[in-house]
């Protein structure tokens, strides 16, 4: 029974939430990009949502810091499971020229199980498309369990 529920839950579009943890807006700014009719990444079915709470997707742009800590792990607690985690850009995953701060909490991976990795400052777009690409795979393998 659980399988089937896992299945349905995940039969659909891929909705995502945009956690911005102190980010410089270069991220964004690309992902602005990525739903232009130039991209359209609406295509394979993304759709970005308002709340964490409808979300399929966590997309985690900037550096996790010792103040936006608290906030990244009450999203990721509001989010149904299974849910996938996508840590965006250079910051996200390394801490990139944040590293040696007083602030930084340590990348992404440290505090929450991240599924796919989408690197660069800021990544290109064919870049967050293979990323899309990649989750959409991994969701396809936890249907198939």
């Amino acid at each position: 029974m659980l399988k089937g529920l896992k299945k349905g839950a995940l039969a659909r579009s891929l909705w995502v939430y945009h956690v911005s943890a102190s980010p410089c807006n270069n991220c964004d700014i690309e992902i602005l990009d990525l739903l232009t009719p130039r991209f359209d990444v609406e295509r394979f079915g993304l759709l970005l949502v308002g709340s964490p709470r409808h979300a399929d997707v966590l997309l985690v742009t900037g550096v996790v810091n010792k103040k936006v800590l608290d906030r990244v792990l009450r999203v990721y607690a509001q989010t149904p499971k299974p849910c996938l985690v996508a840590a965006f850009g250079s910051c996200a995953i390394s801490g990139d020229l944040f590293v040696d701060s007083y602030n930084f909490a340590g990348p992404l991976d440290k505090h929450i199980p991240v599924d796919v990795y989408i690197g660069g400052c800021p990544p290109k777009p064919e870049a967050m498309i293979l990323g899309v690409v990649r989750a959409i795979e991994k969701l396809n393998k936890l249907k198939d369990l």
